[in-house]
């Protein structure tokens, strides 16, 4: 996008967003006429704190410069979801810096576990913003147990999916351990400075430290690349060989959330689904609301 389009992009965006607003939404009085739908250029510029003339010049599409501190205050006073602050920040030409404040519940939707449950036997299942499993399908439990490790309360991270990869011996022994551990270290380090005000994070790296030596050791790498989609080969211990092409999908309501799917070969969807014609009912499907104190 070129500098004129991407600042008139920018100045459509600002107008779209302060027409979809009423006064009381954001706290403002009501007037009984207005002209146009929504907020006054003035009322925008005064929720965030500015200059009505520099605002008006952002929704002209003039070549002002906003920085970061500005963008955030226009977030806020927009009401911007998290995806749309990111919008923002893009269309202004700003790196997008890490959200100071995290969300206190994730909640999968009835809709989003019913994608997960057509998928089967195809193995699905969902992550949160701090690699927690959400939700998971039939054929996932079967290939990942997570039911079975969440029932386990020996420790606070069942749940967490970089708990399970590190200090679990069964997932330790199998085939290219390391190079999906680094890799999914990567991506959880880069998970991890988005939220550099959550003690969660510093509480759950600090006791993986002490319980997993691989862990203390590549930690301090600092490695933010990931090479998780693609091929892989799992060695199930009843199932045998399984192979799969690994894509990771993202809600655009809700970017922290994750959908890992694996879509099986010929060979492995026969046997995933003479798997699951053998369990009892949809029991092993999963879903829960996790709501974190803060």
């Amino acid at each position: 996008m070129q500098e004129r389009e991407r600042r008139q992009a920018l100045a459509d965006f600002l107008r779209q967003c302060r027409a979809r607003l009423t006064p009381g939404e954001v706290g403002l009085p009501s007037r009984l006429r207005r002209r146009t739908p929504g907020l006054r250029r003035e009322e925008v510029a005064q929720l965030a704190n500015m200059g009505t003339s520099w605002y008006i010049w952002l929704e002209q599409g003039r070549a002002v410069h906003p920085s970061a501190s500005v963008l955030e205050s226009l977030a806020q006073a927009l009401r911007l979801t998290p995806n749309e602050r990111r919008h923002l920040f893009l269309l202004a030409g700003q790196p997008l810096p890490p959200l100071t404040v995290a969300p206190t519940e994730e909640v999968v939707s009835p809709a989003l576990q019913q994608v997960l449950d057509d998928l089967n036997p195809s193995p699905a299942y969902i992550l949160g913003r701090r690699y927690d499993y959400l939700a998971w399908n039939q054929a996932a439990d079967g290939l990942f147990s997570i039911a079975d490790s969440i029932s386990d309360t020996a420790s606070p991270y069942t749940r967490n999916l970089i708990w399970r990869l590190f200090t679990n011996p069964t997932t330790q022994g199998r085939p290219h351990w390391e190079m999906v551990a680094r890799a999914t270290l990567a991506e959880f380090r880069t998970a991890s400075a988005r939220y550099p005000d959550d003690p969660w994070f510093e509480e759950l790296i600090e006791d993986l430290k002490q319980a997993s030596p691989n862990f203390c050791r590549w930690w301090p790498h600092h490695d933010v690349r990931s090479l998780l989609d693609g091929h892989k080969v799992i060695q199930h211990p009843t199932l045998g060989t399984l192979e799969f092409e690994e894509f990771t999908l993202q809600v655009l309501t809700n970017p922290d959330i994750r959908i890992m799917i694996y879509i099986p070969d010929a060979v492995t969807r026969a046997t995933l689904q003479i798997f699951l014609a053998a369990l009892p009912g949809s029991e092993r499907n999963g879903k829960a609301s996790i709501r974190y104190p803060g």
